[in-house]
C-alpha cells in the first residue's frame, strides 16, 4: 500500500509539473518580443527571459517535450499503482486510462493554458528561469525530435508563425479592433497600407483633363499669377500640347527670381524649369512613392501605354491614399457628393465606383473604368451630353454638368431605379447589400 501511495504522489507531482509547463507554453504564445523585453527589464531573471525572447520557438519545443514526458511518466506510474490494487491487469489499464485522460485534460490541458494566457506576463516573470533551464537541459533532444518530425512531415521548413497570409493578418487586426485593442483609425490605416501595395498610379493620379499646367510661352509674372490662382507649389510646363511637357516649374523658384531680380517679370518661365520625371500608369503606387522619396521629387508625370501624358501624381496624393485627405489653410473644400433631393445625389464624375456603390448599398465593380463619369461614358459608348442617362445595377446615372468643346463631364446625378427602390421597400431594409455588375 505504501508503494501505491508513493507512485500516486509521484504521478501527481508530474501532472503538476506538466500543467506548469503547459501554462508557460500558453503564456509564450500570447507574448510578443516587446512584451518579453519589458518583462526582462522588471524581473530578477533578466538574462534568462532575454534568452527566451531571443529564441521563443526552441523554448516552446523544449517545454512541450518535457510536458509530454511528464504526462507519459505519470500515466505509467498510475498504471503500475493500479495494477497492484486490481487483480486483473486490463481493468487497471482501463481505470488508469480514464483517470489520466480526465486529469490530463483538466490539470494539464485546459485550465493551465487558460491561466497562462490570462496571466502571461506574471507567469513568465516567475517561471522564466525554469523555462530557460528546461531548454538548456533537454532542449537539444527536443530540437532533434522536431528536426526529425520536419523531415517526415509534408511542408517542413515552413514558418511556425500563426499568420501565413495577408488575409489572416488583416482578420487579426479586425478582431483586435472589435476587442478594443486597436482604435478604428488604426485599423483603417493598417488596411490602407496593405491596399496601397495593390494600388496603381492610374488610380491615384490627377487625370490629364484636370491637370493644371503653365504654357511654355508664359512669363514669370503670368506663372506667378497662375500659381496664386491654382494654390499649388509645382506645375508642369507644356509646349504645343499636353503631351509636350518641357519641365516642371516651382513656385519657390519663381518667387526667388522675382524677389532677387527686379524686372524679371517678363522673363519666360522656361528659364527656371526643372527636369520632369515620368512613370508608367501601371506602376504600383508604393514603388512610385519610394522612387519619389529617393529622387526627392514631389511631382511626377504619368504616361499611358502609348507614351502620352495621362496625368500627374504628387507625393501628397500618394500619402493621402494611406492616411486620408491632407488639407491645409489654402486647400479648397471639395464636396464629391451632395443630396439635392430625397434619394437623388449630385456626385463628382471622379467619384470612385466602389464609393458610388456604397452610396446606394450595392456592390459595383468594373475592370475597365474607375469613376462614376467613366462608368457613364462606357455605358453610353461615347462622350455624354447634358441630360443623357444610363442604368447600371439599379442606379440611374444622368450627365449633369458638361463643360467645353470636348464635353468634359464634371458632375453626375445618381438615384435608385423604381425597381431597386421597390425591392428594398419589400425587404424592409434601408441599406441592403445587393451584388451588381457595372457591365450590366
Amino acid at each position: 500500500m505504501v508503494l501505491v501511495v508513493v507512485l500516486l504522489l509521484a504521478a501527481f507531482v508530474l501532472v503538476v509539473v506538466g500543467g506548469l509547463l503547459a501554462a508557460s507554453d500558453a503564456a509564450l504564445t500570447v507574448l510578443s518580443r516587446a512584451d518579453l523585453d519589458e518583462i526582462a527589464r522588471t524581473s530578477g531573471r533578466r538574462r534568462a527571459i532575454e534568452a527566451v525572447a531571443d529564441d521563443v520557438g526552441a523554448h516552446v519545443n523544449a517545454l512541450n517535450f518535457v510536458r509530454v514526458l511528464a504526462e507519459t511518466a505519470a500515466a505509467v506510474l498510475v498504471t503500475i499503482a493500479l495494477v497492484t490494487v486490481f487483480d486483473t491487469w486490463w481493468v487497471a489499464l482501463i481505470v488508469s486510462a480514464a483517470i489520466m485522460t480526465a486529469v490530463s485534460f483538466v490539470l494539464v490541458g485546459s485550465s493551465p493554458r487558460s491561466v497562462g494566457r490570462a496571466h502571461a506576463e506574471r507567469l513568465i516573470g516567475a517561471t522564466g528561469g525554469l523555462v530557460r533551464a528546461v531548454r538548456i537541459v533537454l532542449g537539444p533532444l527536443a530540437g532533434l525530435l522536431v528536426a526529425i518530425g520536419d523531415r517526415v512531415t509534408p511542408g517542413r521548413g515552413r514558418s511556425a508563425s500563426t499568420v501565413s497570409s495577408e488575409e489572416q493578418l488583416l482578420s487579426l487586426v479586425d478582431e483586435a479592433t472589435e476587442s478594443n485593442v486597436l482604435e478604428q483609425d488604426d485599423r483603417e490605416l493598417i488596411h490602407s497600407v496593405f491596399e496601397f501595395s495593390d494600388t496603381l498610379v492610374r488610380e491615384v493620379m490627377v487625370p490629364r483633363t484636370d491637370m493644371l499646367a503653365v504654357d511654355g510661352d508664359a512669363t514669370l509674372a503670368a506663372g506667378m499669377e497662375r500659381f496664386l490662382v491654382a494654390g499649388v507649389s509645382r506645375m508642369p510646363v507644356t509646349g504645343k500640347d499636353s503631351d509636350d511637357v518641357l519641365g516642371v516649374l516651382y513656385l519657390r523658384d519663381v518667387s526667388r527670381a522675382l524677389y532677387e531680380r527686379p524686372g524679371s517679370e517678363q522673363e519666360p518661365v522656361t528659364t527656371l524649369l526643372r527636369p520632369a520625371e515620368f512613370v508608367p500608369e501601371s506602376k504600383p503606387a508604393d514603388d512610385t512613392l519610394r522612387h519619389m522619396q529617393v529622387a526627392k521629387n514631389h511631382l511626377v508625370l504619368v504616361v499611358d501605354e502609348y507614351g502620352g501624358v495621362a496625368g500627374l501624381v504628387t507625393m501628397e496624393d500618394l500619402i493621402e491614399e494611406l492616411v486620408g485627405d491632407i488639407s491645409d489653410e489654402y486647400d479648397r473644400t471639395v464636396v464629391d457628393r451632395t443630396e439635392v433631393s430625397p434619394g437623388v445625389w449630385r456626385i463628382s464624375a471622379r467619384l470612385p465606383i466602389d464609393e458610388l456603390g456604397d452610396l446606394f448599398g450595392i456592390e459595383l465593380e468594373d475592370d475597365d473604368v474607375d469613376t462614376a463619369g467613366g462608368l457613364l461614358t462606357k455605358e453610353l459608348g461615347r462622350l455624354p451630353v447634358h441630360g443623357e442617362q444610363v442604368t447600371v445595377s439599379g442606379v440611374v446615372l444622368t450627365a449633369d454638368r458638361v463643360e467645353g468643346k470636348r464635353r468634359h463631364l464634371i458632375t453626375v446625378l445618381a438615384e435608385r431605379t423604381a425597381a431597386l427602390q421597390d425591392a428594398e421597400d419589400a425587404l424592409g431594409e434601408t441599406t441592403p447589400t445587393t451584388t451588381g455588375s457595372a457591365s450590366a
